[in-house]
């Protein structure tokens, strides 16, 4: 034990000599081994917030789209009949499919919002009570629509935190009045702060009004379909097979709209969002490994300027391997110093390595709200790799350095 720590102390003096050329030679490792952590940091970093959103959302939804057939419209069938999603299927649904928990049928708007003397451009949700279930989305202050409220298109709304403080502050909205457009509606509840989605989107910049409100006064009612909506959240009770529930629906609304067997076109499409989500998910996970494999061949050519450097030390110090030689040391004692002096060049690197990808994580985590995750494994394999490559490339000019001949050592010029 006491002969390894010397020969570290003396690998650490001989890198001492020559600290500039020590320091470059120990780029490559630092980039590399800084590159890998923080691909990995990203990658890991991405998919902690889609589990977060996958987990906000309950984990068993499923998402219905209306009026759109790959990148067209309703369905037309001829005859001038023309077939659109509406909330009429939504209740069909929940209805007749016992798995289905609650399905919210939904409009979407855009409007400026204004309370006193600010404003905020947001987006508008028209649904119902249901709406809250199927997004696991709870309202924490206030209370949801009432019945009467749905039914007779109240001018009564329900907003995110984003919503509330930037319009209200520390006040309470519950009962203040928002200006939607050219109408005023009061606020009745606050939804639970959910945070950003996983395309970084605000989840609180959202409002909530009753479906027939946002119908009446904002996106206009169909003129062949006063009830059409375009898209549905549907939530599957806890156990339920998403799959078998997906293609039950499906079943169902071709019975509702009376599709041939043979004809493929639908005036509705749906997906399970968990699968999309995660889709995604995996191919950030794929994209952030091909990055980190490439990153990795940095580590590779490090090495490579390792065994380099190494090799014009042991013949710059060839007189000095004649004299430890003739004074006795083995071929063993030179090949352990040489050997150890590239694992320390390498370690110091992966060392600096980690510390640089740390300040880079930290700092792209304050400039552009990225949340990175380093995981311990990771930074404790990327050193323990820097510390292999060290022994790897080292070996050659180590070995190299341990077959010199004394008296041809000490004759060296």
């Amino acid at each position: 034990m006491l002969r390894i720590l010397i020969l570290f102390r003396v690998a650490a003096g001989a890198l001492r000599v020559n600290v500039l050329r020590s320091i470059l030679t120990m780029l490559g490792i630092i980039i590399g081994v800084g590159s890998v952590i923080i691909m990995v940091a990203m990658g890991a970093g991405a998919q902690a917030k889609v589990d977060t959103f996958i987990e906000g959302l309950g984990g068993n939804v499923l998402v219905l789209f209306g009026g759109m057939r790959g990148g067209g419209g309703p369905v037309n069938l001829g005859a001038g009949e023309v077939q659109t999603l509406s909330e009429k299927e939504i209740a069909l649904i929940e209805a007749q499919i016992p798995e289905v928990e609650s399905a919210a049928p939904v409009l979407f708007s855009q409007a400026q919002l204004i309370a006193g003397n600010l404003n905020w451009s947001a987006q508008i949700h028209g649904s119902t009570n249901n709406y809250f279930i199927a997004r696991n989305w709870p309202v924490v202050e206030g209370r949801e629509f009432s019945a009467q409220e749905e039914r007779s298109a109240e001018k009564v709304i329900i907003i995110g935190k984003t919503i509330a403080k930037e319009l209200f502050g520390a006040a309470d909205p519950i009962g203040q009045s928002i200006r939607v457009r050219d109408f005023n509606a009061i606020v009745i509840g606050v939804l639970q702060e959910k945070g950003q989605d996983a395309r970084g989107d605000d989840q609180d910049d959202i409002a909530i009004l009753p479906i027939q409100t946002v119908r009446n006064r904002l996106t206009g009612i169909s003129g062949h379909n006063p009830k059409e909506i375009r898209m549905s959240f549907i939530k599957v009770r806890d156990g339920a097979n998403l799959e078998s529930v997906q293609s039950d629906i499906t079943s169902l609304l071709r019975q509702a709209f009376r599709i041939p067997a043979n004809q493929d076109d639908e005036p509705f499409r749906i997906r399970n969002l968990t699968e999309m989500i995660e889709t995604r998910a995996e191919t950030t996970r794929v994209f952030n490994n091909l990055l980190a494999a490439v990153a990795s061949v940095s580590l590779v050519v490090g090495g490579i300027g390792i065994m380099n450097i190494m090799l014009v030390s042991v013949t710059e110090r060839t007189r000095e391997i004649g004299l430890r030689m003739a004074v006795g040391a083995r071929p063993f004692d030179i090949l352990s110093q040489f050997l150890i002096e590239a694992v320390v060049l390498c370690g110091a690197g992966g060392a600096l390595g980690i510390a640089t990808a740390f300040v880079i994580v930290y700092a792209l985590e304050r400039l552009i709200a990225f949340e990175g995750v380093i995981e311990g494994q990771v930074v404790v394999l990327s050193l323990a790799f820097s510390a292999i490559i060290g022994v790897f490339f080292g070996y050659y000019p180590a070995w190299k350095a341990s077959k010199l001949q004394p008296i041809d050592a000490l004759r060296h010029e």
